[in-house]
Formats: C-alpha cells, structure tokens, sequence
C-alpha cells in the first residue's frame, strides 16, 4: 500500500473543529469524514487504536501518512503492533511506514530483530536496511549469528550485500558453514560475497 498518492482526488477539508470532533470522526464517520479527522489529528495512540479496526484503505493510508508526519517513539509504539498484523495490507503499511522513519524506528530493531516471531524478524530487515550502513551493518550480522530461519537469513543476506562492506564478510562466511546444506541459502551468500569482497561499500552516511 503506498503511502502517498499524488493525483488520488481529494474531497474538500472541513472547517477546523476540536480535536474530539475529529476522534468522534474518526471512529464513527463515514469513511471522508475518518480520512478528513485522520490527517486532522496527532494523537498517535487514537490514530494507532483507529488502524485497529480501519478496513478502508485510503484511510488507513492516511493514518499512517500523520503518524509518520508526527515521528517520534510514540508514533513507532503505535505502528509496531500491525507488523504483527493478519492483514496483509495493514501489515505492508506499518513496514512503508516504519521504511519511512527509519531513524525513529532505529532504536526498536535489535528488539524486532530478536522477536520470537520470525516473520517480525524478516520484516525488521527490510527496516534495518533503511538505515546507515553503519548502523544497519552490525545489526544484520549479530542476526547471522544465531538465525535459524533460513528466509530470515535471506532477507539479511540480501540488505548486507545492497548496503555493507567487507566488514560483513565474517558474517556471511559463519552463515555459510551453519547452511552448507541449503542450497537457496548458499547462492545468496556466494552472490552477497562477491559483491562485498570487490564492490565499493555503502555511500550513505
């Protein structure tokens, strides 16, 4: 679900009213008046209750779109919950919105990273790699260390060899000796090698 669309048509915005009005609308308005109170308000725990029980997408959108605007620790509390999401929609929204502040989101990864969910760790390294290398790197290859899961170890594999150096390299050399028998695993490391034994590490700073 993207979380900005450009030419989307947009029903004319109300006259300002309180901040309880727009909570009122966001939880009993049609779904104009809940995208209208949803991009009104920043109050991160009703916008994070409100994805809850949200089934309209340009609205869950737009929930999203303020709590990224808002920032900060609380906004990340609120969307952390929908990785975990049956939703297949409202748990891409949460991931594109923690990839969209990645830095506020930073200090939550080596949680989400050891989340006994593994699906929550895979998701956590598409955030990961969203930050510095400097940062992401270490991240990433204490996650080799110990991952069992074979597409966990994927999704890292492929951040390291897109944004780290040759630091990684111990890292992907230990994965490979505990994976020797998966041969999915083994091109992805052999591939991520290559390019971190002769590539040019990260640019970003």
């Amino acid at each position: 679900m993207p979380l900005i669309r450009k030419n989307s048509p947009e029903p004319s915005r109300p006259p300002p009213g309180s901040d309880l009005d727009a909570l009122t609308s966001l939880t009993r308005g049609s779904n104009d008046q809940r995208w209208m109170a949803a991009r009104t308000l920043s109050d991160v725990e009703a916008l994070g209750r409100a994805l809850s029980t949200e089934s309209d997408g340009r609205v869950r959108e737009a929930i999203f779109n303020s709590l990224i605007s808002v920032g900060g620790p609380g906004s990340v509390a609120a969307i952390l919950p929908y990785l975990r999401a049956d939703d297949a929609g409202l748990r891409t929204g949460a991931l594109d919105a923690l990839k969209a502040m990645p830095a506020e989101a930073a200090p939550r990864l080596a949680e989400l990273l050891a989340d006994t969910d593994p699906d929550v760790r895979l998701l956590a390294c598409e955030v990961v790699r969203e930050l510095p290398s400097a940062q992401a790197t270490p991240l990433l290859c204490g996650l080799l260390e110990d991952e069992a899961e074979v597409n966990v170890c994927g999704a890292a594999i492929e951040a390291l060899a897109e944004i780290a150096g040759p630091e990684a390299l111990p890292a992907l050399a230990h994965c490979a000796a505990r994976f020797a028998h998966e041969p999915f695993l083994m091109f992805a490391i052999t591939t991520a090698t290559s390019r971190l034994g002769f590539a040019p590490t990260d640019k970003r700073v």
